[in-house]
């Protein structure tokens, strides 16, 4: 039962873990992770900074210190080779909404009543570009000014006020208008990660000879598009769009969908044959 969830149980750890430290660190002043998503430091000594937040910051024409520059290519370096679009899976708080609604989109089969998704996921592209004109234009920083992120994370450490109004809009959104409304479609932060993270070196990886093409993985992937594989040939999850979640692996009973290392798994079976 554990290894069903074994991935579901470690991000919801990690971000729970997070946002409490984040927390004791204001509230107590137990200093081991201080700041918020956009721009933190952890232990007084090692800067992280949003890279998309600071792109805008850019844009808006802000001279940037050198500490801040330094933790976006450190997040930026990690998401790139390691990570992937992980942050949106594993660190971000709006994952934790939009995985419950889509939960009971599936329990309440309204999946099989909306058959085909009524707007693309390439929209989130455009509202990168889209920040980025505003940013330019208006000087300030135009995405973190309304970041659903941002608002649920403030909420949680400070009190969730008007929080609360984007945590139930965001939730209803997800599960009755579009399935991964926000974090698959809309979320310019997730688009952003995900043009990052098309270079990473850890993949899922699908072994077509295991495949009994039940499609289980494609049901609860949040960007089922990444598998287009499935049944078809082995070879990894190659798009930036995957988020790293591991739950295609979960729920494969055929053993079929496995994590890898880029270009490793290829090495390994050119050896065996």
């Amino acid at each position: 039962m554990i290894k069903k969830y074994r991935f579901l149980i470690a991000r919801r750890f990690t971000q729970i873990s997070l946002m409490i430290l984040y927390t004791i660190a204001n509230i107590y002043g137990i200093k081991i992770l201080m700041g918020n998503l956009s721009s933190s430091l952890v232990l007084e000594t090692i800067p992280l900074s949003d890279p998309y937040a600071v792109s805008q910051m850019l844009f808006a024409g802000a001279v940037l210190s050198l500490d801040v520059i330094i933790g976006a290519l450190i997040i930026t370096l990690f998401y790139m080779i390691i990570g992937g679009r992980a942050f949106c899976s594993w660190v971000c708080p709006v994952n934790i909404i939009t995985d419950f609604a889509n939960y009971l989109r599936r329990k309440l089969g309204f999946n099989q009543i909306q058959k085909k998704q009524p707007a693309s996921r390439n929209m989130r592209y455009w509202v990168i570009a889209l920040s980025f004109i505003i940013s330019f234009f208006m000087g300030v920083t135009a995405f973190e000014l309304i970041s659903p992120v941002s608002m649920i994370q403030r909420g949680i450490i400070f009190g969730l006020g008007f929080g609360w109004a984007t945590i139930v809009i965001i939730f209803l959104f997800d599960l009755f208008v579009l399935k991964n409304g926000w974090c698959g479609h809309i979320c310019p932060l997730g688009g952003f990660y995900s043009l990052i993270g098309r270079f990473s070196l850890i993949r899922v990886h699908h072994n077509a000879q295991k495949c009994t093409a039940c499609m289980k993985c494609k049901e609860i992937c949040p960007e089922n598009q990444v598998l287009h594989m499935v049944t078809k040939t082995s070879m990894p999850v190659l798009s930036g769009e995957c988020t790293n979640c591991g739950r295609c692996v979960e729920v494969c009973e055929d053993d079929a969908l496995n994590f890898s290392i880029k270009n490793l798994k290829k090495e390994k079976e050119n050896e065996v044959r």
